[in-house]
């Protein structure tokens, strides 16, 4: 029997120009919590015999995102390519609230605090959503995995 989740995961670091700590924060926690619960099988490669667990590695290629899935033994078994056009809003409101709620955690009242945060969430599922439609067809996966995937596909998109 197959374990069909990510147990490696890695983020292109030539892709990733500049993060501060708040960023690298997030990066780590989406990381720490996609690795401790997922589910994700790539439908070709489980079509082939590869039933998991699978590495992962994200990048930025010529605007698109790269999603190289490999066996256990580093093996690529398939590169998911992906359109980002659909991705360029969620990802520039995701990293104004993120700013916003950086900011306010430093020097708002409770209240305020939560009223971005309950914005930020909703920007985040929404881009969850709307990355597991993407991957529809191609991979398996539930939501948490596509909300943590979208926090790595965000780290991705720095530009300082």
């Amino acid at each position: 029997m197959g374990d069909p989740r990510i147990s490696h995961i890695a983020l292109d670091e030539a892709t990733i120009l500049w993060r501060n700590a708040d960023i690298e924060q997030e990066r780590r926690i989406a990381i720490f919590d996609l690795l401790e619960e997922n589910t994700f099988r790539p439908l070709r490669a489980a079509a082939a015999g590869h039933d998991g667990p699978y590495h992962l590695r994200l990048s930025v290629r010529d605007g698109r995102l790269a999603l190289e899935v490999s066996d256990e033994d580093g093996s690529l078994l398939e590169t998911l390519v992906l359109g980002l056009g659909r991705f360029r809003r969620p990802i520039r409101d995701y990293f104004a609230i993120c700013d916003s709620y950086y900011q306010a955690i430093r020097h708002a009242t409770a209240q305020e605090i939560e009223t971005i945060d309950m914005a930020r969430r909703a920007i985040h599922n929404e881009a969850a959503e709307l990355l597991l439609e993407r991957f529809d067809g191609k991979v398996e996966t539930d939501f948490a995995t596509a909300r943590r995937l979208f926090t790595l596909i965000c780290v991705l998109h720095i530009r300082g």
